[in-house]
């Protein structure tokens, strides 16, 4: 049943399924307004929950938006004929008192609940007195992987040094990449659980061991993280004494919850929200399950689902905002009526708003074929080799684009139309030097993490060359990147001479560094090299110059705060190019430069939210499955949430890799409708 925004206020629990650029957020911040003007909930009965700061932020200002226009409209004498259609559903009775609510609303507006999961949990604890009255100065921190990895050392040592102690089975690498899977995903069952003293039973019973003296720990040393606060109020909830009652003190201050982004939410996140709200308070649920893209993160499709068991048939929004008709049909045409890694996760027709078309001269939907040839000895070319042909026949189509007079809603389209979807940072690489060589300036999307850029790489190979000087080959690495800026042709001419001077330069700035710390060895050397004149003289070199910069200040932060040495910063650094989730997020979010005019270059998971005119999606073909993976996600038979860390050799490995294999499926199918869904006019 498709949903009318301005039709019957939604009482009770209402999941919205949405589709892709069907107005989630405008239908949140639409539902807002006219619970407060209609006289349903004050605007500190309102309740708005989203997953993450920057949703929280956008649906904030979104809801503020909102309410400014429909009061702005009521003001007007003729607003019951308004071309918005809210204002002139408002105007059609009580204007005048609803204008008042209104703008009492905006008067009150600081002071809106409009929050993340955890944040709210937080205010819930504080308006209980529970989070103090338990752990009164514990710290609030983002992650605990520092400290897993600490006690798994410990453990690892406790466990398996000394003469009399069992023969380890595991390395101690293996023993720290368990437990931080163990840890991470703490709300999972650890399998195998019979594997006995095999290899596969060894990293159970340290990774159980780790996970339960991380807890122990946390409290010794006065530390919770977020899913501590959602553990905590869960808890809280569910006790057979109080739980009712400190739900009903939570109830009586909102009226009305909205959840955007529902498909994201985790089991404890839902039950926290079933258990205050469900049946007793208008919830409104709107998610998108075929956009549940972040199992690895906890999120559990399943929670959406069990939702909408219990509110029944979900209403839909059936109008795409976003997407051009022919688009719209083309893609529907692709997937419409496809199951997406679960028989209730269905793709539904959607209309299009935009019935023209907005770019002019070009079919909606593309497909480019790159022939496998020349094959190698095994028939087929390899996957870097397809990469960067792919990457390269891109290239050649967007400037065949850009230099036709195809024009995008009456103007030119330009660079900063286009963007390329990536799946996986690793293909980013190929798509910066093709798009290099065509002379295309691009920009990597701001929430790709600092340590997925070249530059990352290029301070790792600076790095490990001040460590080890007299290795040449570590100098001549150090000396191709943009921090000493020689080109191949330049290294390929120097003599040894030349070489050796690069290593005494290096020789100087590993003692500058051990003498005044790293932020000196950075002022060094971008004044020697002259960073900043070389780079801004070269297309994107802006964009190369900020994440210099940002990570010359996150190493420099690093070494001072965790007393780093050279070589303890070098490994710093390579942990977190290896597994960047080591990283705060203010670390590894990138900083945007000042170029707007350039191709954006996104992975998938990031461009959730996001709408282009042009979407590239140059590697649909190329999927992140990994086929030797360190774990398996996947669900038994009761919906129950496995992390299985036995390795291959464990006992029922190859039976939980068959369902690891088709959810990951599943949802890189997902993964492929967020690309497909970002364009507002064609995919190629």
């Amino acid at each position: 049943m498709s949903f009318d925004p301005y039709g019957a206020l939604p009482t009770g629990t209402t999941v919205l399924e949405a589709s892709a650029g069907t107005g989630k957020t405008w239908t949140i911040a639409t539902l807002a307004t006219r619970y407060v003007a209609e006289g349903a909930a004050e605007l500190s009965e309102l309740m708005l929950v989203t997953f993450g700061r920057a949703a929280t932020q956008e649906l904030r200002e979104r809801t503020r938006e909102r309410l400014t226009s429909a009061a702005r409209g009521l003001a007007a004498p003729d607003a019951v004929d308004s071309d918005d259609a809210l204002v002139a559903h408002l105007a059609a009775t009580e204007r005048e008192l609803r204008l008042a609510r209104l703008t009492k609303a905006l008067s009150d507006f600081d002071g809106a609940t409009i929050a993340t999961t955890h944040s709210f949990c937080q205010r819930m604890l504080d308006g209980l007195g529970i989070a103090g009255e338990r752990e009164p100065n514990a710290a609030l921190v983002e992650a605990v992987d520092d400290l897993t990895v600490e006690v798994a050392d410990d453990l690892f040592l406790q466990r398996y040094a000394g003469h009399t102690a069992t023969l380890p089975l595991l390395t101690p690498a293996t023993a720290r990449e368990v437990s931080l899977q163990a840890v991470r995903d703490r709300q999972a069952r650890l399998e195998p659980q019979d594997a006995g003293e095999t290899e596969a039973g060894q990293r159970v019973a340290l990774a159980a061991a780790v996970r339960t003296e991380v807890e122990r720990r946390k409290r010794r040393r006065g530390l919770r993280d977020f899913d501590d606060l959602l553990v905590l109020l869960r808890d809280v909830l569910a006790d057979p004494d109080r739980g009712e009652a400190a739900a009903a003190r939570i109830r009586e201050r909102y009226r009305v919850v909205l959840v955007d982004e529902f498909q994201d939410t985790d089991p404890v996140q839902w039950e926290v929200l079933r258990r205050t709200f469900d049946g007793h308070t208008t919830l409104i649920l709107i998610g998108d399950p075929k956009q549940a893209v972040y199992a690895f993160r906890g999120a559990e499709v399943r929670s959406y689902l069990d939702a909408v068991r219990r509110a029944g048939t979900p209403q839909t929004l059936s109008r795409n905002w976003r997407t051009d008709a022919g688009l719209v049909r083309a893609l529907d045409h692709l997937y419409g009526g496809a199951a997406l890694g679960h028989p209730e996760i269905v793709v539904r027709h959607v209309e299009a708003e935009h019935q023209g078309t907005r770019l002019s001269g070009q079919e909606p939907f593309r497909l480019r074929q790159v022939l496998r040839e020349p094959p190698l000895q095994s028939g087929h070319p390899g996957l870097p080799v397809l990469r960067a042909r792919v990457a390269d026949d891109l290239a050649t189509e967007m400037v065949r684009l850009l230099h036709s007079a195809t024009e995008f809603d009456g103007r030119p389209v330009v660079p900063g139309d286009l963007a390329v979807l990536v799946r996986t940072w690793r293909q980013i690489p190929f798509v910066c030097r093709a798009l290099d060589r065509a002379g295309l300036p691009w920009v990597l999307g701001s929430s790709t993490s600092v340590f997925d850029t070249p530059s990352a790489t290029d301070w790792l190979y600076l790095l490990q060359a001040m460590e080890q000087p007299h290795r040449q080959g570590r100098v001549r690495l150090a000396a191709l990147t943009p921090l000493f800026g020689w080109s191949a042709a330049e290294l390929a001419e120097a003599g040894d001479d030349e070489v050796a001077r690069v290593g005494a330069r290096l020789r100087k700035w590993s003692a500058l560094f051990a003498r005044a710390g790293f932020a000196a060895v950075f002022e060094r050397l971008a004044a020697q090299t002259r960073l900043e004149e070389r780079l801004l003289g070269r297309r994107a070199g802006e964009r190369q110059l900020t994440d210099l910069r940002h990570l010359a200040q996150t190493l420099n932060r690093a070494a001072v705060e965790e007393a780093l040495g050279l070589t303890a910063l070098t490994g710093w650094l390579a942990q977190r190019i290896a597994d960047h989730s080591l990283a705060s997020a203010v670390d590894r979010s990138r900083r945007l430069e000042s170029d707007a005019a350039a191709i954006q270059i996104v992975t998938v998971h990031a461009s959730k939210g996001l709408e282009f005119p042009i979407v590239y999606v140059p590697f649909g073909w190329d999927g992140a499955r990994n086929p030797t993976p360190s774990s398996l996600l996947l669900h038994d038979e009761d919906g129950t949430r496995v992390r299985d860390i036995g390795g291959k050799t464990g006992p029922g490995y190859a039976a939980r890799q068959a369902v690891h294999d088709a959810e990951e499926a599943g949802e890189e199918l997902r993964l492929l409708y967020v690309a497909l869904t970002r364009a507002q006019s064609q995919v190629v």
